[in-house]
């Protein structure tokens, strides 16, 4: 593609479009988890507020400063493995809050569930705008409805699944 040549519609690839949104969905969800169960993680483990605001500081701390960098080195060299490699980020990260015994363990997973969140949003954001034909605002646009929709999702799952049939569920 030269430079007097723009974008039209018909490259817009909107399986990709749709599929990075799905994704996003279920990513968001997933991450949507852990901020929906911190009353029963404080009760089962008899947390103070302050306890609980570790477990977002990990969380967020992981899943904000890694993911710039992560940016920064997939422009250099695109890795679209990483992909994968964030939801088993975020499956583990899950699966330590779901089993840990303890309060460090319950920071660890937390720690781990953000860094699959710093993986993921950066190299899908970079898959669907290749995947815009151009229509950059509609592709971030998809991209965000499927976020969002994960992130309103997370929490009727959590009250849903967890809470009736337990932590570890």
């Amino acid at each position: 593609m030269t430079a007097k040549t723009a974008p039209t519609a018909e490259t817009t690839v909107f399986a990709v479009l749709f599929a990075g949104a799905f994704c996003h969905m279920l990513n968001d969800l997933m991450q949507a988890l852990l901020p929906a169960i911190y009353p029963q993680l404080k009760e089962g483990f008899g947390l103070t507020f302050t306890q609980v605001g570790l477990i977002t500081l990990a969380y967020q701390t992981t899943g904000s400063l890694f993911q710039p960098l992560v940016g920064f080195v997939g422009d250099r060299k695109p890795r679209p493995w990483l992909l994968p490699l964030a939801m088993v980020c975020t499956g583990i990260g899950l699966a330590i809050v779901a089993h840990a015994p303890s309060f460090g363990l319950l920071v660890a997973g937390a720690a781990v569930l953000g860094l699959g969140s710093a993986i993921f949003h950066p190299e899908t954001s970079r898959v669907v705008r290749l995947a815009s034909g151009g229509r950059h605002g509609l592709a971030q646009s998809l991209f965000q409805v499927g976020g969002n929709a994960g992130s309103a999702l997370g929490p009727l799952v959590a009250a849903l699944v967890i809470v009736s049939t337990g932590r570890a569920s």
